[in-house]
């Protein structure tokens, strides 16, 4: 099985790869030399060989987003198969669960009413507001949707499906407020944040990205096992020695992060924690050993396929990736609910 596993992460990082290659020459701007290893020489040796140009295009511009778009479309795969995993269920996501409305409302609190907000708080915390408000917002909507359809320690699918609803149309309500009440430029960085897109990736918010992904991911990815057994009950799967409580706890708080994080840098992009799990459960069944690491993966291709495909579709302008993702992901979405009355 180790081996297998080993295979196919290496022919899934073999195409991201060959993608993020495909989407380093994609766009507008063309490069004058086309070889991939002449444009780094020539930047790293510094001899003037590589106009300013293409250097700032590449180094500033794409190189940054395609490292976002691999470190956002990762962390929402990982995040939406976890959470399928805690409540043995192919619709937990966090799209579905309100997770991205409850951090996407906090984030535009924070654009329209940060100047009053600011003072009360240390200056060393300014720069980050925005990623922390976004971090609490996914995390109080966790927690709630995990207390509203936790009944006896079991998962009611109705009532998280039904609390994930309720949450995003208070968020889009609370949305639609702070739209009524900002000014011109917050108004514009609202519709960013609400249609997502990765056009503002910058190194530093990379690397924060990286930390926050990093640390989530090593506390995560060795989670398959016990989600394997968690798909059989809780109480069967503390029978066999796994601690449930803790496990859940580890996966509500670092799922928050994570997409208080992507939505903090990117904005909203739905149904990214949906397409990918379901897709690697078509091939691997229910096992999570397998499907988070590919998950990881994965998530990485299909969301810099959707950026580039965003950005080179209709030049000089670009699509919101969040728009590709919410078309790709809500005919899955019906797909899933179709089987799910079937086999009832």
């Amino acid at each position: 099985m180790r081996n297998k596993l080993f295979i196919y992460l290496l022919l899934s990082f073999l195409l991201l790869t060959i993608l993020a290659v495909w989407s380093m020459y994609s766009g507008v701007f063309v490069f004058e030399k086309h070889s991939f290893l002449e444009i780094f020489n020539g930047i790293i040796a510094n001899d003037g060989s590589i106009d300013p140009s293409e250097r700032f295009v590449l180094m500033d511009l794409r190189l940054p987003r395609i490292v976002m778009g691999i470190l956002i479309g990762s962390a929402l795969a990982v995040s939406g198969t976890c959470l399928q995993g805690m409540f043995r269920n192919p619709l937990a996501t966090p799209d579905l669960l309100g997770i991205t409305a409850g951090a996407s409302l906090f984030a535009a609190i924070t654009i329209v009413l940060g100047s009053y907000i600011k003072p009360y708080i240390p200056e060393v915390l300014h720069y980050s507001l925005l990623s922390i408000m976004a971090f609490l917002g996914a995390l109080l909507t966790m927690v709630l949707v995990y207390r509203l359809s936790n009944q006896g320690g079991r998962t009611n699918i109705v009532m998280m499906l039904l609390s994930g609803v309720a949450i995003t149309a208070i968020g889009f309500a609370a949305m639609g407020l702070l739209i009524f009440f900002s000014k011109d430029e917050e108004l514009r960085d609202l519709t960013f944040w609400n249609l997502g897109s990765l056009a503002g990736a910058t190194w530093a918010k990379c690397c924060i990205l990286a930390v926050v992904i990093g640390v989530s991911f090593t506390m995560l990815l060795n989670k398959g096992k016990a989600l394997n057994a968690m798909m059989l009950g809780e109480s069967d799967a503390q029978h066999l020695g796994i601690s449930v409580e803790r496990i859940k706890k580890q996966i509500i708080v670092l799922t928050a992060l994570m997409v208080g994080a992507c939505v903090a840098f990117a904005g909203t992009i739905s149904f990214m924690g949906l397409i990918v799990p379901y897709i690697l459960r078509l091939v691997f069944k229910s096992k999570y050993n397998i499907i988070l690491p590919l998950a990881a993966v994965w998530g990485s291709i299909l969301m810099l396929t959707a950026d580039t495909v965003s950005r080179t579709i209709a030049p000089p302008g670009e699509i919101s990736v969040g728009v590709l993702t919410a078309f790709m992901g809500a005919p899955i979405f019906m797909i899933i609910l179709i089987r799910s009355r079937n086999q009832m």
